[in-house]
């Protein structure tokens, strides 16, 4: 069954929120939607909606295709169809349709998720071979990113499409949808879009949960983890994590969660899913955990699991853990013992990893609101977790304390000669108060430029304060603008 009118409103006025300064544009829309009983029919005039897929690779470049009616260059778009039950799913089958690209190849924008990234308005010449009179054209556009890091092959629909090619941000070709996709720090590079917990008693059971058997969900039916999708106000993936458990089972009141590993599923619309898998454990009764969506919870036993109906990866993944834990190895990664030298941090390093960066903004006078310290520590736990192009460098103190940090990103650079494929940035140097003067700076700062360095960075930039100036002149950063802003911006070739 097609979006109704009033699902489509909804969408449309949870958009203009985002962009109030459209209304006025998109006033007629809404009329629209007030009256026709189907607004997505091409039946429907003088205007109608439509969807585009806006799919966006790791280089930031976006799917063009050309059309053969009209030889316009514009993402891969059209009609609804009686079977497409959501205006994402339209925009998902015209990808496939018009560039051959499947549903499990792409995966939602984490910024945007289910949103449109924009609503153009278009006029459509009048068409007499169709018996189609001038009209307007509301589309709805959404942004995908690939699963793979490699553009699958396009695979074009020879009777509407006659080429395809890949543009940079700057050259999309609508000029609203480009202005668009430039604000809305696009990395291109799929990230976790849902949660969801092993949660263990420590004796042996798992806490799983019964969904309810409605067609138009997720996993109808079956047992999974506890756990559910990102929402647009969800600072970290852990956070998402919790929200889900409070509106779920707000019984249930995990403390401390580790992430354990990321996992690949489909959604309801074929779409891929990286889910963000945590372990934590709680010790309370099924009964107290004041079930509000699904059937039940329940604890189970490994050897049960065969006897119910749940994935073959939650299977797996269970059996893992607790075959993990017999033979007493920890489920997640634990902090290297402490040997004074420099290593890599891991993701149980992040609150004191936060610490050190609570140290360094009060030194700069930078006032932090409280628990800030505890969403800096999700912000580096899942960062820490496997994340391309993200690493912090430590020198261990001993007792699950660290002494110093620093934190190296790289992204991709604007091809050109000669040019090295990466740019990085180190920042968040930071040492504890009483460890100071002691060259850990230096050190941490040396190793994470050199991580940096093998990794194809060219240009590296450092953010930190002029006080450790000395410091970097011997690194080989170079002086930086004296009339910037504090933190200053070093950098070195």
């Amino acid at each position: 069954m097609p979006a109704t009118s009033a699902e489509i409103a909804a969408t449309t006025r949870a958009y203009l929120e985002r962009h109030p300064g459209e209304l006025g544009r998109l006033q007629p829309l809404l009329d629209l939607l007030a009256t026709a009983p189907d607004p997505a029919s091409r039946a429907t005039l003088p205007a109608h909606v439509t969807c585009s897929g806006v799919v966006v690779d790791r280089d930031l470049r976006v799917l063009h295709v050309h059309h053969r009616a009209t030889g316009l260059v514009l993402c891969p778009g059209g009609h609804g169809e009686a079977t497409d039950e959501t205006l994402l799913a339209t925009a998902i089958r015209e990808v496939a349709e018009e560039a051959g690209i499947p549903p499990g190849a792409l995966c939602l924008a984490p910024h945007l998720l289910d949103a449109p990234v924009d609503i153009d308005v278009n006029a459509i010449d009048a068409n007499p071979d169709k018996n189609e009179g001038a009209h307007q054209h509301y589309d709805f556009r959404f942004v995908f990113y690939l699963a793979d890091g490699e553009p699958p092959p396009v695979r074009l629909q020879q009777e509407e499409v006659t080429g395809a090619e890949w543009r940079p941000l700057v050259e999309v070709s609508s000029p609203d949808l480009r202005a668009k996709l430039l604000g809305a720090d696009l990395t291109g590079v799929p990230v976790p879009g849902n949660a969801s917990a092993v949660i263990h008693n420590g004796r042996g059971q798992y806490l799983l949960h019964l969904r309810d058997n409605h067609p138009h969900i997720w996993a109808p039916g079956e047992w999974s983890l506890l756990g559910g999708g990102r929402e647009a106000g969800d600072a970290t993936i852990e956070a998402t994590l919790r929200r889900e458990l409070a509106e779920e089972v707000p019984g249930i009141d995990l403390g401390a969660v580790e992430p354990l590993t990321v996992e690949w599923t489909t959604d309801r619309h074929g779409l891929a899913v990286p889910i963000q898998i945590f372990t934590a454990r709680w010790d309370g009764h099924p009964d107290t955990a004041g079930l509000r969506e699904g059937v039940l919870v329940h604890w189970v036993c490994p050897e049960d699991l065969h006897r119910l109906h749940l994935r073959d990866s939650t299977r797996r993944l269970l059996q893992e853990h607790a075959a993990s834990r017999t033979a007493a190895r920890p489920p997640a990664p634990r902090t290297p013992p402490a040997t004074g030298q420099v290593r890599r941090a891991v993701a149980t390093d992040a609150d004191e990893l936060a610490r050190l960066r609570l140290v360094m903004l009060h030194s700069a006078d930078v006032a932090t609101p409280p628990g800030w310290e505890k969403t800096c520590a999700a912000w580096f736990r899942e960062r820490l977790t496997g994340q391309r192009g993200f690493a912090a460098f430590v020198v261990d103190g001993g007792a699950g304390v660290l002494v110093s940090c620093a934190v190296a990103q790289y992204d991709h650079c604007l091809p050109r000669p000669g040019r090295a494929p990466f740019s990085g940035v180190i920042a968040s140097v930071a040492t504890d108060p009483a460890h100071r003067r002691r060259g850990h700076a230096r050190r941490v700062v040396a190793a994470a430029r050199q991580w940096l360095a093998e990794v194809g960075c060219g240009q590296v930039r450092l953010t930190a304060s002029p006080d450790g100036e000395r410091l970097y002149r011997d690194l080989g950063f170079t002086d930086p603008d004296p009339a910037g802003p504090i933190p200053l911006a070093w950098s070195a070739p």
